[in-house]
C-alpha cells in the first residue's frame, strides 16, 4: 500500500497535478467567493508557468545534481545499477525501448569495461496490480541485462535484483545479495538528479558505496547562462515548455522523496 500510495499522492503536489486541483475547485468557488477564487487561480497559474520556464528547471534539478560530480573512481566490488531506464517489450514493440534515463546503463557497461569491477548487479522490478508476482523475465533487471550484454557485459557477470519496486526496496534486496558474495564496496550508478536520495539509502543501510553518476541534465554551458545571451534565447526561456514541466517535476519527486524517505527512518 505504501508504495501505490507514494506513487499516487505526490502527483497532487506536483505543478501539474495540483493546479487541475485548483481550477476544479475554484470552478465550485469561483460564484461564491469569486476573488479568492482569482487570486488562488492566478497563483497556480504563475506557479505552473514558473515550473515550465528553462532557469527554474536548471535552478531545481542543478540542486540536485551539482552534489556529486564526475570523478576518477576507484575500483570496486561491484557496479549496482538502479532500473527506471527502460520500456518493456510489450506490444507494439519489437525490443526493449530505452529511456531517457537509459544513460544509468551505458555508463555500468562502461565502468565494467573499464576494470572497475567484475561485476554489475541490475536492480529493479516493476509495479504490479495484481497479487501473482511477476516472473523474472517480466521485471527491468532483465530488460536491463539484456541491454548490458548488447554492450558487451557477459551474462556470467550480471547478477540480477528482480523485485525491487522502489528506490528503498532497491538498496534493501541488494542488501542480501552483496552479503551473499561477500561485497563490500560497490560503485552506485543512477542518474546525478537520483543519486543524492539513492546514495543516502544505500549508506544508511552500512553498505559502502561511491557515487557514480550519470544523465546530466544542467550542463555548464545552460546552466551558466546570463543576461548577455541573445534576447531571443532570453525569450524562449521565460516561455513555458512541456519538457521543462515534465524535469522540474521529476526534481521535485527526487525532493519529496527526501523527506518521506527521511520522515520513514531510510535515510
Amino acid at each position: 500500500m505504501f508504495v501505490l500510495l507514494s506513487k499516487v499522492l505526490p502527483l497532487l503536489i506536483y505543478p501539474l497535478g495540483l493546479v487541475c486541483w485548483v481550477f476544479l475547485l475554484g470552478l465550485l468557488t469561483i460564484r461564491t467567493r469569486p476573488r479568492a477564487t482569482a487570486i488562488a487561480l492566478s497563483l497556480a497559474v504563475a506557479y505552473l508557468w514558473l515550473s515550465s520556464t528553462t532557469p527554474v528547471m536548471y535552478a531545481i534539478v542543478g540542486s540536485l545534481e551539482r552534489q556529486y560530480r564526475p570523478t576518477e573512481l576507484p575500483e570496486a566490488d561491484a557496479i549496482v545499477l538502479l532500473g527506471g531506464a527502460t520500456r518493456p517489450a510489450i506490444e507494439p514493440r519489437a525490443e526493449v525501448d530505452l529511456r531517457d534515463e537509459s544513460d544509468r546503463i551505458v555508463r555500468a557497461a562502461q565502468l565494467y569495461r573499464d576494470g572497475k569491477s567484475p561485476f554489475i548487479v541490475a536492480s529493479g522490478g516493476r509495479l504490479k496490480w495484481g497479487t501473482d508476482p511477476l516472473p523474472v523475465e517480466a521485471s527491468e533487471a532483465y530488460d536491463m541485462a539484456r541491454i548490458l550484454q548488447l554492450l558487451g557485459v557477459p551474462e556470467t557477470s550480471i547478477i540480477l535484483e528482480p523485485n525491487s519496486r522502489n528506490t528503498y526496496e532497491n538498496a534493501v534486496f541488494v542488501q542480501p545479495i552483496l552479503e551473499e558474495r561477500n561485497i563490500n564496496r560497490i560503485l552506485l550508478v543512477t542518474s546525478a538528479m537520483h543519486m543524492p536520495r539513492s546514495l543516502l539509502i544505500f549508506q544508511k543501510l552500512g553498505i559502502e558505496a561511491i557515487a557514480a553518476p550519470t544523465d546530466f541534465i544542467a550542463v555548464p554551458s545552460q546552466d551558466s547562462r546570463t543576461l548577455k545571451d541573445n534576447l531571443a534565447q532570453q525569450l524562449i526561456d521565460a516561455l513555458p515548455q512541456a519538457s521543462n514541466l515534465a524535469l522540474t517535476t521529476r526534481a521535485m519527486k527526487e525532493y519529496v522523496g527526501l523527506v518521506v524517505y527521511r520522515l520513514k527512518g531510510w535515510l
